[in-house]
């Protein structure tokens, strides 16, 4: 492994502008990354508990074609269910035993659906297709090739992108997203579907929010401006909260594109655009932390169905993040920190090809060399954690602003 440590010429907040974007977990893509990790995972654990170790799978590619519907102030209804297809590679056959893969991915996204989308039904609303095949021969042997190694071996060339600490904006727009998961937990009328842009100009932001209001409860228009209104000020004061003074929030747009005198107001049956059109892909959406944030460093990799003990597309972007959090957290002179590692196929997880850290000092003080020994072992204690057999068990549901 090379490891490279630099200095970062100044931080995000520095700029004039930034801008920062979090798609809440009922957005079409954000429901298809979490459909395909909850497919991920339930797959982990089925090779684990029945095999003994997890088995060769990425199941990282998922498809929401939306439906169509009708939705009327206290009614409404679904007239064409949404489809949803799961693919990817998967280990179908072990020593003659099936791996009932097409169930498991049914019954994992049903049960996804149920946990997190309290209008949307996944019997009735949705149409289910699994067209997860077996892996290619050369990936399965390079998996396999790791009982002989005693380590993971990478089964892709790709890199992983994290930063710390997080910006003002990005602290507004993650509170923001976690009262509006709060919200939508308490209040049928909010759904789950939600997209928050925060802009930033100087030292004041702005945050359009786009929210799904579900007609049901609505018994007429006063009853969605109320709501609406609800949710501004809401939202408005989890973010001036999250920004601790630093960041003047000096307007929350809800529903921007609502015209009231012609009616046109966002309004669905089950809480999710996805009912009436509006599609969704793995890795359209949040990157690792739960944030989109085109001004900082960012990797592309879909995290979501990835394999959870050798696929690096999906380690690295995890490993990344913690580097640079614990180097803010325990390295007293480094303000900021990113990371990026790149590893190649074929190469043990714990031993990247590349990791570059940057690095912003304290009053820009040169990176001596017990910083530099400091960011060693961090490295090295992170990458670790991806060598150690306890590695095997199957991670947990991916980073971002949560309610609960």
């Amino acid at each position: 492994m090379t490891l490279v440590v630099r200095p970062l010429a100044s931080s995000v907040e520095q700029g004039e502008v930034e801008i920062v974007e979090h798609k809440g977990i009922g957005h079409p893509d954000t429901m298809c990354d979490g459909l395909a990790e909850a497919f991920g995972g339930a797959l982990a654990r089925h090779y684990a508990e029945r095999f003994g170790s997890v088995l060769h799978f990425n199941v990282d590619k998922a498809l929401l074609v939306g439906g169509a519907s009708r939705p009327e102030l206290g009614a409404g209804q679904v007239l064409e269910p949404m489809r949803v297809l799961l693919a990817g590679r998967a280990t179908r056959e072990v020593r003659g035993a099936r791996v009932p893969v097409d169930d498991i991915a049914h019954d994992s996204a049903r049960a996804w659906i149920r946990e997190h989308m309290h209008a949307l039904d996944p019997e009735r609303h949705v149409r289910w297709e699994c067209s997860v095949r077996s892996g290619s021969s050369d990936l399965v042997d390079l998996f396999l090739a790791r009982r002989g190694r005693g380590a993971w071996l990478a089964n892709d060339t790709s890199v992983g992108a994290g930063y710390a600490p997080l910006s003002a904006l990005e602290r507004a727009v993650q509170a923001a997203a976690v009262e509006l998961r709060r919200l939508a937990g308490i209040d049928p009328a909010i759904g789950e579907d939600v997209k928050v842009m925060g802009v930033r100009r100087g030292r004041a932001a702005r945050l359009t929010v786009a929210c799904a209001l579900v007609c049901g409860p609505l018994a007429d228009l006063g009853a969605y401006v109320d709501r609406r209104a609800a949710v501004g000020r809401a939202v408005a004061v989890a973010a001036s909260e999250a920004t601790a003074g630093q960041l003047g929030i000096e307007a929350v747009d809800v529903n921007a594109a609502d015209d009231l005198a012609s009616g046109r107001i966002y309004l669905t049956v089950t809480g999710t655009s996805a009912e009436s059109g509006d599609d969704g892909e793995v890795g359209r959406g949040n990157r690792a932390n739960g944030l989109i944030t085109p001004y900082r460093p960012m990797s592309l990799e879909a995290i979501a169905g990835k394999n959870p003990v050798s696929h690096v597309g999906r380690l690295y972007n995890f490993a990344a993040q913690r580097i640079a959090s614990s180097l803010v957290q325990t390295a007293v002179q480094v303000q900021e920190a990113h990371c990026f590692i790149q590893g190649c196929i074929g190469r043990p997880v714990g031993d990247p090809a590349l990791v570059d850290v940057g690095l912003r000092t304290d009053g820009g003080a040169p990176i001596e060399r017990r910083l530099r020994a400091r960011v060693q072992e961090v490295v090295d204690a992170e990458l670790s954690h991806l060598s150690n057999p306890l590695s095997e068990r199957p991670t947990g549901a991916m980073a971002g602003p949560r309610a609960r």
